[in-house]
């Protein structure tokens, strides 16, 4: 017996945990974490940020000095000859005159100098048959024609556009994230709705039958009922269906798989709880301080702006400062040896372009560049003073929407109580019953898709004002 009731609890606990595993409760802001974490254009954004920030590294490293060391070694095939091998081994006797007391060979004779001259050639040998070089060499820039300052300064703007293209994204996947999460709970809430409708229609089914059978209701008045239920069963069957598409498309965001259980919080809640709000004209001036497509298309102009400047130093002299130290064997700081020695060399070098023809179109183009980057921008805070305005009439028509669903639904709910009154009391007939049934599914299936309005445009409405989204 003891055994057999460990067995059920055992069961009993694996039943709970599958069914735990299989389905996940996620809330709003767990679903915003998932899609942030799982979005690809929010991870190639980041990685797009990490580019920017060493691109300013290396924009930095252009005020420093450019060390290398250099080496070489060459081969060649012979040794150099300062003197010509055509001098001969021997030289005639000149005709000299005649001193006493020396025995000259007579003039003519032949006179063997071989020996001097293998010792010249041998001094005039120079053994460079291998040949190593190496140094250090150092160059700083001095003056580049702002052109260093303007390109760091463009990759300080480039890293903080990255940033600002990062947030974008980032809140367009919050947005996208919150917009399917509401019609989800949107789904849900319809679903439960046309259950309650089939349940309704069934138990009318049962009454109208029993009506019938006692001879106080017709045929006609039963199949009207029946064909109502089978509506409701497959406005039912559309509403499943819809939902789960609409999870599919939620998991899909959130970065899961698509055959994922899933359960939203506020998927059970009856209400909403979202009332109507006074209409308040937002500042449009919050919009234009806090956009992050502005912040981008106003960085944009000044990367613009830095380019110009660059092509602009074109026609600016460079001047440099440059340092070197040299090895080399065989050298010949002191006569010519066959070792390693070596010497240093500081020097200063400018250079001034004089191709104006060649510098002059890059440097209009960039300047053009930049005018149409401001274009861009005045066009982009027209366009977000329409939004912002758009924004809050929606908010305020979904707002009004929402306070007349609200009456109608109680209006539905007054009305399907006389009616269900009076069909059990027989003073009502089956159509107009079904009628009310029908007002009252309709009524709070607007009211649910007010709610859901007005939680949407106060969101769109916050993001055309650039506010961080709540």
């Amino acid at each position: 017996m003891i055994r057999k009731q460990l067995s059920l609890v055992i069961l009993s606990l694996c039943f709970f945990f599958t069914k735990a595993i299989s389905q996940e409760y996620l809330t709003l802001e767990e679903c915003r974490d998932l899609a942030i974490q799982n979005n690809k254009n929010i991870q190639m954004a980041t990685q797009e940020e990490r580019v920017a920030y060493y691109n300013k590294q290396e924009a930095l490293s252009n005020f420093l000095p450019e060390v290398s060391f250099k080496g070489m070694y060459m081969r060649n095939q012979k040794e150099l000859h300062l003197f010509s091998s055509s001098i001969p081994s021997q030289i005639p006797m000149p005709n000299l005159p005649t001193i006493p007391g020396v025995n000259l060979p007579p003039a003519g004779t032949p006179i063997d100098i071989s020996q001097a001259r293998q010792k010249l050639l041998d001094l005039g040998t120079v053994d460079i048959r291998n040949i190593w070089v190496g140094g250090f060499s150092l160059t700083q820039p001095l003056f580049m024609g702002g052109k260093i300052i303007a390109y760091n300064d463009l990759r300080s703007y480039a890293q903080e556009l990255a940033k600002t293209m990062k947030d974008t994204k980032l809140t367009d996947v919050i947005v996208q994230t919150d917009d399917t999460y509401w019609q989800v709970v949107s789904l849900a809430s319809k679903k439960q709705l046309a259950q309650a409708y089939v349940d309704l229609l069934k138990q009318m089914t049962s009454d109208i039958t029993e009506k019938e059978n006692e001879g106080m209701a017709t045929k006609a008045d039963r199949l009207s009922v029946e064909v109502k239920l089978n509506e409701a069963e497959m406005t039912l069957t559309k509403a499943t269906n819809g939902l789960s598409l609409a999870k599919m498309l939620l998991c899909q965001i959130c970065g899961m798989e698509i055959t994922d259980k899933i359960k939203l919080k506020d998927e059970d809640i009856e209400s909403l709880n979202i009332s109507p709000e006074p209409d308040v004209m937002p500042d449009v001036n919050e919009a234009l301080a806090n956009r992050d497509e502005l912040k981008s298309l106003e960085l944009l102009t000044k990367i613009s702006k830095k380019q110009s400047d660059i092509e602009r130093a074109g026609f600016l002299p460079s001047v440099g400062l440059i340092a070197n130290y040299l090895w080399m064997n065989p050298n010949s700081t002191n006569g010519f040896q066959k070792k390693f020695d070596g010497s240093w060399s500081v020097g200063v070098s400018a250079s001034v372009p004089l191709s104006f023809w060649k510098i002059s179109p890059k440097y209009k183009a960039a300047k053009v560049e930049t005018l149409i980057k401001k274009l861009e921008l005045a066009d982009a805070k027209e366009n977000i003073t329409l939004e912002v305005n758009q924004s809050a009439y929606k908010l305020a028509e979904a707002n009004k929407k929402l306070i007349m669903t609200k009456k109608n639904a109680e209006k539905a709910d007054e009305n399907l109580k006389y009616a269900n009154n009076g069909f059990d009391e027989g003073v009502i007939p089956a159509s107009d019953a079904l009628s009310a049934h029908t007002a009252w599914i309709s009524a709070h299936a607007d009211m649910i898709d007010a709610q859901i309005d007005v939680k949407l445009c106060r969101i769109y409405l916050d993001k055309a004002l650039g506010r961080k989204i709540k």
